[in-house]
């Protein structure tokens, strides 16, 4: 049995995990999905690790909302590194996706971020688990971006 975790915040302003549970129902319809709410992003990494090492998870998608003040970017730097830990630790993957409010100033631009980041990475979160270490390897270099539009190549 595929388990996956997905840990989201009451802190962010959008519902992510909504939006990533749908594709991951959709793509890989066997997973037992678990959802952890906490908080806020803080309290994300210990949520992961449960869900990793209690719930015995094999990946886990996180959805984090980070302020616009520098003290939100500094919570964020310190959920990162933890969440970076964790993966290290366990030798399983922990996919971060990250709203930072100040990427956009109008309501539905950040809305439409926060949508198309969390369903792009549940997506990259499936193929990793289903596919194993070359499932993304064939876009490599691409320049995908989630959250925004594709950048591209520099070069073919």
């Amino acid at each position: 049995m595929i388990k996956i975790g997905v840990v989201d915040t009451t802190f962010s302003r959008v519902d992510m995990a909504k939006y990533a549970i749908e594709v991951i129902e959709e793509n890989l319809p066997e997973a037992e999905i678990i959802r952890y709410t906490v908080p806020g992003i803080k309290d994300i990494p210990v949520a992961a690790r449960k869900l990793l090492i209690d719930e015995g998870c094999n990946a886990v998608l996180t959805l984090g909302w980070v302020g616009p003040g520098q003290v939100d970017k500094y919570s964020y730097l310190a959920m990162s590194v933890g969440l970076i830990m964790l993966q290290i630790m366990t030798g399983k993957h922990v996919i971060d996706v990250t709203v930072h409010e100040d990427e956009a100033s109008d309501p539905d631009e950040l809305y439409n971020i926060a949508v198309d980041r969390a369903r792009k990475h549940a997506l990259n979160l499936v193929m990793l688990v289903k596919y194993g270490r070359e499932a993304l390897t064939q876009y490599a270099g691409k320049g995908l971006r989630q959250g925004r539009p594709d950048a591209g190549p520099i070069k073919e």
